[in-house]
């Protein structure tokens, strides 16, 4: 069995695959990011072509901020975990599937938190430690998996009752479906409420704040890695906001990939970033709630494009959000901001906030 199948791939491919700019920007360096937009395109265009020539070009399938994809077996045995939906597809062309799928299986089930990847760098399970999925996918008897034993059997009885076949052009697809429990993104925000809660007293922010963002930016994926350039847990940016914290700390340079790929430290830049949202970009506005809009939008689009929806001027700005009631701000964030993604963004992450 494969059971330490190395996933320190999914780091390394973190690296190549994030490297375009968009949410956190302040719009400096512009061609900076230009050319590492770029970059990313042509890296991006190699990995996806090497899993097309492959799977066939209907069957591209590579990581995003609520998309777990890890690929194994020279590319031909690949697990998908949808954070969103709580469905975890294991797939393979192998000649010899059952094998296959049930090394992913036990491999998948017994992952390791992301931080003891950083820090072992393979896929050993710490006896320690209880695996990542942990209490978000239940055996035959109802019981949560910690051990090879039981996951073993698990992958013995999924197989046996689970397998399916599809075809896809010329291949011919085994593949097996496990679901997480109903409330897996509850189970996966109690992981890092520790986190946000420490994080929350260090920078005097809303820790419910925290948390909606979390589960808007990766639906608590702490492998999380977007096109946009966007790590982890809070979506954190190497070139914006992790270089603007550095930055504040007396850094000089902008953090490594495998730094905020560590939930703790992802967690702290992340709010630390509201933090300088608050108390720099953003500073003047005197309503909280009126704030907390503009924050949260600022998070997703940059604080400029969060003010020039009221003013090209700065203090005009802040006066013309000033003299307006939180429901006028919100409704001028949501119906003019110039993106429609950090329109959305500041809906999604208040109705969070409106149900917690």
């Amino acid at each position: 069995m494969k059971n330490n199948i190395k996933i320190i791939t999914l780091f390394v491919t973190a690296s190549f695959l994030a490297g375009c700019p968009s949410k956190n920007a302040n719009f400096d360096n512009e061609d900076y990011y230009v050319k590492d937009t770029n970059a990313f395109n042509i890296l991006i265009s190699q990995y996806a072509n090497n899993i097309e020539q492959i799977w066939g070009p209907k069957e591209v399938l590579i990581a995003g901020p609520k998309d777990y994809v890890q690929y194994e077996d020279n590319l031909e045995t690949r697990v998908h975990i949808n954070f969103v939906s709580g469905v975890i597809t294991i797939e393979t062309l192998s000649d010899m599937p059952i094998i296959s799928l049930k090394d992913a299986i036990v491999s998948t089930l017994l992952m390791p938190e992301p931080d003891d990847i950083i820090r072992h760098g393979k896929m050993g399970q710490d006896q320690s430690q209880e695996p990542f999925l942990y209490n978000q996918v239940l055996d035959q008897e109802m019981q949560p998996i910690r051990w090879s034993g039981r996951a073993n059997n698990f992958a013995d009885y999924v197989l046996a009752y689970n397998m399916q076949v599809r075809t896809s052009g010329s291949h011919q697809i085994t593949y097996v479906e496990i679901k997480l429990v109903p409330n897996h993104i509850n189970q996966r925000a109690r992981k890092f409420l520790p986190l946000v809660i420490e994080a929350s007293n260090r920078y005097l922010i809303d820790e419910r704040l925290i948390l909606a963002i979390m589960e808007v930016e990766s639906a608590f994926n702490p492998y999380a890695v977007s096109r946009s350039d966007a790590l982890g847990l809070m979506q954190v940016q190497q070139h914006t906001a992790g270089r603007d914290i550095f930055s504040l700390r007396g850094k000089s340079g902008e953090p490594s990939r495998q730094f905020l790929l560590d939930p703790k430290n992802n967690v702290d830049m992340g709010t630390a970033y509201l933090s300088l949202l608050k108390t720099k970009y953003l500073a003047g506005i005197n309503n909280p709630i009126s704030l907390r809009y503009a924050m949260i939008t600022s998070y997703n689009g940059g604080a400029g494009s969060v003010l020039r929806t009221f003013s090209s001027d700065r203090n005009e700005a802040i006066n013309i959000i000033n003299s307006m009631t939180p429901q006028q701000v919100y409704r001028k964030l949501v119906t003019s901001h110039v993106s429609q993604e950090s329109r959305n963004y500041l809906i999604k992450v208040s109705s969070i906030l409106d149900n917690r």
